[in-house]
């Protein structure tokens, strides 16, 4: 019988008497810069660097990683101030997260790993069949970023692990912005993915994010409830079709997708043709805001619109801005929906809350001219939890009007 691993000797670093160490015991994971006694000694400390955290009176809370330039100075890692962060470490996290993805979904395609609300901080995994991209989105996950793939690789059995280096909070932690193979030889076609009765295209090493956005998958399926069979479709914002597709597989007649990205609209055109319905599809690039003008000028209109944009308001700062720029896509878009249509309208701004964003969404489609009946709201799906401390965690809303 082998001992048990020793916890290395770790620095110790303090919350000032102001901080609230009730809601860190209480499940938040998050310490801000102004909350740490950031003495010479911590500011010292390397980016990523483990720690054992005290209270006040230097009551030991447990494990965090430190990055002292961050305004999140410390991440909780594991509430056990002894806890030996390694390989077995994070095979119990990662095989936890995947027990639950086993129980959700048949196939192996989900969001493996959803940062805090999976126990690992920052970081972000999506699994497509055999092979894994990785975001290590946190200094410390970087840095133990050879544990975490060893451990990775054990529990799920993949052959390949991508790391995409695109999150945009690791210029905040210091980290650079380049991306790589950790494991196996990237594909070198997209890879196609089965959701909704469709098929998606995910480039892995080219596309948005990690190749695609899982969250939306509960989402996409109600938008496919409210396609009338011969219906027509608009899905702005449309990425690789994901609303698009999934309404066309139910029964929709004709989709158009529009995006601002000639490379995300071809693998939209590519998983119409894999999903048998390539021509009854078709792509326009260009501005979101000035494609919705022209087709209304044209006269064109759908029986159901989803505008699907990026992050109006991915930080408080830009919250005002952001919410009059939702407002602006409800009102470009109310208008062309049929009398008796749907229009669904999705927001992943965490800095917008659901009732702002409802709101918003709700003044544009006034100014449109159209009353709206609140039929539904949505969120991401479950293979991306929210951790109920952190607000952050629960970033996607999607609402759904029915038109008159």
């Amino acid at each position: 019988m082998t001992d048990a691993p020793l916890a290395p000797e770790r620095p110790r670093v303090k919350l000032m008497p102001k901080a609230n160490a009730r809601a860190l015991r209480h499940g938040f994971p998050w310490v801000y810069s102004n909350e740490l006694v950031t003495d010479r000694r911590t500011r010292k400390l390397a980016a990523g660097s483990l720690a054992v955290l005290l209270d006040e009176v230097q009551t030991p809370m447990g494990v965090v990683a430190v990055t002292p330039d961050s305004k999140i100075i410390a991440r909780m890692l594991d509430r056990d101030p002894e806890a030996v962060i390694d390989q077995t470490w994070f095979v119990a996290r990662l095989s936890r997260a995947q027990q639950m993805r086993e129980r959700l979904y048949d196939a192996p395609f989900y969001r493996l790993v959803h940062a805090e609300a999976d126990g690992l901080p920052g970081v972000v995994i999506d699994r497509f069949g055999d092979t894994c991209v990785l975001q290590p989105n946190a200094a410390w996950a970087e840095a133990h970023l050879e544990p975490l793939t060893a451990a990775l690789a054990e529990v799920t059995g993949c052959a390949v692990i991508l790391k995409n280096a695109s999150g945009r909070t690791r210029g905040l932690e210091g980290l650079d912005d380049v991306s790589g193979t950790l494991l196996g030889e990237a594909p070198a076609a997209p890879v196609p993915v089965q959701m909704n009765g469709a098929t998606y295209m995910a480039d892995l090493t080219g596309g948005q994010k990690t190749g695609l956005f899982y969250d939306q998958r509960e989402n996409q399926a109600f938008a496919a409830r409210l396609v009338p069979q011969g219906g027509e479709v608009l899905d702005v914002f449309s990425h690789v079709g994901g609303f698009g597709l999934a309404m066309r597989a139910a029964g929709a007649a004709h989709v158009t997708c529009v995006d601002g990205s000639a490379a995300a609209l071809e693998l939209a055109g590519q998983g119409a043709e894999a999903s048998g319905f390539g021509d009854s599809f078709t792509a326009q690039q260009g501005d979101a805001f000035d494609q919705l003008a022209a087709l209304d000028e044209e006269g064109r209109r759908f029986d159901v619109v989803i505008c699907d944009p990026p992050a109006f308001a991915p930080s408080k700062p830009a919250l005002e801005a952001g919410l009059r720029a939702y407002e602006r896509i409800a009102k470009l878009a109310a208008p062309l929906v049929k009398p008796g249509g749907y229009l669904g309208l999705c927001s992943c701004s965490h800095a917008a809350d659901l009732s702002k964003f409802r709101n918003a969404s709700a003044r544009g489609i006034g100014r449109s001219g159209r009353r709206g009946q609140l039929i539904h709201t949505g969120y991401a799906g479950p293979d991306h939890p929210q951790l109920p401390q952190l607000a952050e965690s629960g970033y996607l809303k999607a609402v759904f009007f029915r038109l008159d």
